[in-house]
């Protein structure tokens, strides 16, 4: 099937030809582009489908460098306390669900944020325990590195002061009872989850085919996505993407980090990064160094400013780390490592400058705060700055309190890595930050969040459009290698465009973005998406 999608206004992000009027497609890649007149005179003579884009704006197909598919598909199936703006209507909502439970089944949910509370005050567990008082709960936190239980939850897992808590998490008990509080951290989560029941298979997959529906609906043509810990591991994983991407032909192109614990199950099945086809691939193995800057669990070379004897917390030992991507080398497989405090980068990157290089690229992820020395150490070709600029608003101005206003300048600082030659990509972390990459543009050029009347936080690490287009377009094809197949409109490359209301580009005032719509989404030639036939969601 031929296609001509003319009369649009499409930015290229192709230096060769930055703007054209139309493009054909043939294939599901870029055949030919140019002007209106020149390509219909031409391509009107050959059998061929035209589409009329009535001179909306068009962009290479955005892409998310990295979120958690998985998680957005479990939120539709559990209690959502995302945004909530009080203890009170949180504990309100858990309450409400209990009651449409049977005695002793779990209540389970995610999102909530302390920072967007009146008081700042979070749940206790005589709260929670009144809010559910027959069922055990887990809830984490928006960030997913801490999470509140009840009593109920503490019991069902057999909870006692002597129990061992895996590395880098933490139980947290009162100061005073010296009993649990309700509030857990990191890894602690794993002793409750092994006794919640797992959801079936079909569960799985239908909630996960609702999430790749949001992410289209959202503009999205490619998502690099970290899932097995939610999804059953390896196997299960690959097979409900095969199904869903490949056999149901959903559309949308995914790469597939995979945790380090699975390093094992992708030797024995044959896979590496780069497995797979253009629409779902094996990409890099992911790795936990540190944890966040709520719970002051990303590791600092220097104190907490709020905290004077905290650090944070190391996920692994030196020597952990190192077995780690040694392992990894081994499959001659890159690394995609949560790296939020600068410790955490330094201890990676020292890692790393030990071990040759792999064709694919390590990924640095988050990288929200930096040193001066360790920026050059990330400007090399085989390193990636996988970046959230969303975080911005999610993370201030509390988190000037937890880092104070030595390490502010270098904090956030997405200009300043692209001024410093390093390749960075934008993602945006959702379910953490909304999966809408028009939010995180937004949020990279302003520095602020939506309704915000001050110039932004940290106005000299304001991008253009242009440049933060270019971190979910062109540069979201980098980390898995594939600038040469998309990221940008260029002949031979994968169709995938995103088509808009409102030109971008020419906007006076950048808050403009947030009445922008998707009007239609395009993998591969094929509309994936249109705003005409389905009402865009917001995740």
């Amino acid at each position: 099937m031929r296609r001509i999608f003319t009369n649009g206004n499409f930015y290229t992000f192709d230096s060769m030809k930055p703007q054209v009027e139309a493009v054909v497609v043939e294939n599901g890649r870029f055949i030919d582009m140019g002007s209106k007149e020149e390509i219909m005179t031409y391509w009107s003579r050959h059998d061929a489908e035209v589409i009329n884009l009535e001179g909306k704006t068009v962009t290479p197909g955005l892409i998310d460098s990295h979120l958690h598919m998985s998680a957005i598909a479990i939120n539709l199936l559990n209690l959502d306390v995302t945004g909530l703006t009080s203890k009170e209507e949180m504990l309100h909502k858990i309450a409400s669900k209990a009651k449409t439970l049977e005695p002793g089944e779990w209540l389970l949910g995610r999102g909530w944020d302390e920072n967007l509370f009146t008081d700042r005050g979070i749940p206790t567990i005589s709260e929670l325990d009144y809010a559910a008082p027959n069922n055990p709960l887990l809830i984490p936190r928006v960030c997913g590195h801490a999470a509140l239980v009840n009593s109920k939850a503490l019991e069902i897992c057999q909870y006692h002061s002597e129990m061992t808590i895996p590395q880098g998490g933490a139980i947290v008990l009162d100061e005073t009872t010296k009993q649990p509080n309700g509030l857990i951290l990191e890894t602690a989560s794993e002793i409750f989850k092994q006794y919640i029941p797992k959801y079936s298979y079909e569960d799985l997959k239908g909630a996960l085919r609702q999430a790749i529906r949001i992410a289209m609906q959202n503009g999205l043509t490619s998502v690099h996505t970290n899932d097995p810990n939610f999804l059953g591991g390896l196997h299960t994983t690959y097979r409900i993407y095969d199904e869903l991407l490949n056999q149901e032909g959903l559309g949308l192109r995914a790469n597939l980090l995979i945790d380090h614990e699975y390093l094992n199950d992708l030797k024995e099945a044959g896979m590496y990064t780069g497995f797979g086809n253009e629409t779902l691939q094996i990409g890099a193995v992911k790795i936990f160094a540190d944890g966040a800057f709520g719970r002051r669990t990303a590791l600092l070379s220097e104190a907490y400013h709020d905290a004077p004897n905290s650090f944070g917390e190391a996920m692994y030992s030196h020597d952990e780390l190192s077995d780690i991507i040694r392992k990894a080398r081994e499959l001659s497989m890159p690394i995609a490592v949560h790296t939020i405090g600068d410790k955490a980068l330094e201890n990676i990157l020292d890692l790393l400058d030990q071990f040759p290089a792999v064709s694919h690229r390590d990924r640095l992820i988050h990288v929200q705060a930096l040193r001066k020395d360790l920026i050059p150490r990330l400007a090399v070709p085989t390193r990636i700055a996988d970046i959230q600029p969303r975080f911005v608003v999610g993370d201030f101005p509390w988190v000037e309190e937890r880092l104070g206003p030595e390490r502010l300048p270098l904090a956030y600082a997405w200009k300043t890595l692209m001024e410093s030659n390093v390749i960075c990509a934008g993602g945006s972390d959702s379910p953490v930050e909304p999966v809408d990459p028009l939010l995180g543009i937004h949020a990279a050029v302003t520095r602020k969040a939506p309704g915000d009347t001050h110039e932004g936080w940290n106005v000299k690490e304001k991008l253009s459009m242009h440049d933060a287009f270019k971190l979910f377009t062109k540069m979201g094809a980098y980390p898995t290698n594939e600038e040469t197949i998309k990221g940008t409109i260029s002949r031979g490359k994968l169709a995938d465009m995103t088509v808009y209301s409102h030109n971008p580009f020419k906007m006076e005032d950048p808050d403009e973005l947030l009445h922008t719509d998707i009007e239609m989404t395009i993998i591969g030639g094929d509309i994936q998406y249109e705003k005409s036939t389905t009402a865009k969601i917001n995740m």
